[in-house]
């Protein structure tokens, strides 16, 4: 395992601020990563309201975000070919991108779809125990039944395991992906790389998760048209904090 670097706030600060600046460097390629993500969450939510489920929208659409390590790639080779002074174009970026596939990478993606999987598969039989026998027949309209007492108990719980489930995802991939971008490692060596460094430094990298997760929840709230500012930013500022960690 390489060895982690001590992160302060200061890192986080900077980090944020180079991602800002790659994003306008080049817009064009971040919005259109951001727009897989945006499109993704529309097909979701019409999905779910079409079938009458408008309620299982919510953690699926909670654990979408994390399911674009080949995306995220994007992000960062951006940021990598504007750190180095490289050419950078479409067919540039796209190619790297069509490259991961003899990589390391899937091996992350089959793991984060796993996760993902996992956590709908848990979060329809946290919401079957506290209200599997509740009245259901207005939730499409109204979100009533959650004000319960089951329901409240049900929100806290799937909250706190989901937080859980979020926190080990994070620790698991924040520095791993763009690792296996920039070297020839293996994923669990990249893996457990990413954990030394949310270990060695616990309350900043506790930080910047809770600051992606309130920035993501912010960015869904209007129609998922939040998140053509909040993943490239954030996309490109974690490339930046990726190069503080370990170099």
């Amino acid at each position: 395992m390489m060895e982690p670097n001590i992160l302060t706030w200061a890192d986080l600060r900077i980090s944020l601020a180079l991602g800002w600046r790659d994003f306008r460097r080049a817009p064009a390629l971040g919005l259109f990563f951001a727009g897989v993500y945006v499109l993704g969450g529309w097909v979701l939510l019409l999905a779910f309201t079409e079938a009458g489920r408008l309620w299982w929208s919510l953690p699926a659409m909670a654990g979408f975000p994390i399911l674009g390590p080949f995306i995220a790639c994007g992000f960062y080779d951006i940021s990598r070919r504007l750190e180095a002074g490289e050419p950078l174009s479409w067919r540039d970026v796209m190619g790297v991108i069509f490259q991961q596939r003899n990589r390391q990478i899937p091996s992350m993606a089959a793991i984060i779809v796993v996760f993902f999987l996992f956590w709908n598969f848990l979060a329809h039989m946290i919401f079957a125990l506290f209200l599997g026998f509740s009245t259901m027949t207005n939730v499409s309209s109204s979100f009533g039944v959650f004000l319960t007492p089951n329901g409240l108990t049900m929100l806290a719980t799937g909250t706190v395991i989901g937080a859980v489930f979020a926190a080990t995802l994070f620790s698991l991939t924040v520095i791993s992906l763009p690792l296996l971008l920039d070297r020839e490692v293996d994923f669990v060596t990249a893996m457990i790389t990413s954990v030394g460094v949310v270990s060695t430094n616990p309350f900043v990298m506790f930080g910047w998760a809770t600051l992606i997760a309130l920035a993501l929840f912010a960015a869904m709230l209007p129609g998922f048209l939040g998140l053509f500012l909040v993943l490239p930013l954030f996309g490109h500022a974690t490339w930046h904090l990726y190069r503080r960690a370990l170099e």
